[in-house]
């Protein structure tokens, strides 16, 4: 499973915020890691690193699962960490409901 992490400007990219992302997903999606070819991470600060707000971090997760279309979560939280949380967790959510389907999990 490859983790591809990419930022928008206002998220600076660095190895601590990289090891973070691909421990959080690494964990999360353990389970469906022999079926994942690959996932894209898309993180965006939406109100900028100047102004705050409620969940204004936002990830976007796209899922490659071998033989399937991508499948893609998106959140918003307080926190990058949260937000990749959440999206992973409903990812699994998703891949159980669709890989279910087909007793591929």
């Amino acid at each position: 499973m490859k983790i591809n992490i990419n930022t928008d400007k206002n998220i600076l990219e660095n190895e601590a915020l990289s090891h973070s992302v691909e421990t959080i997903l690494e964990q999360v999606l353990a389970r469906f890691s022999n079926q994942i070819t690959r996932v894209e991470v898309h993180l965006s600060d939406e109100n900028s690193a100047a102004k705050s707000g409620k969940a204004d971090k936002r990830c976007l997760l796209e899922v490659r699962v071998t033989g399937r279309q991508p499948e893609i979560m998106i959140v918003q939280a307080q926190t990058v960490d949260q937000a990749v949380m959440a999206a992973a967790q409903k990812m699994v959510s998703s891949l159980e409901s669709e890989l279910g389907k087909f007793g591929k999990h």
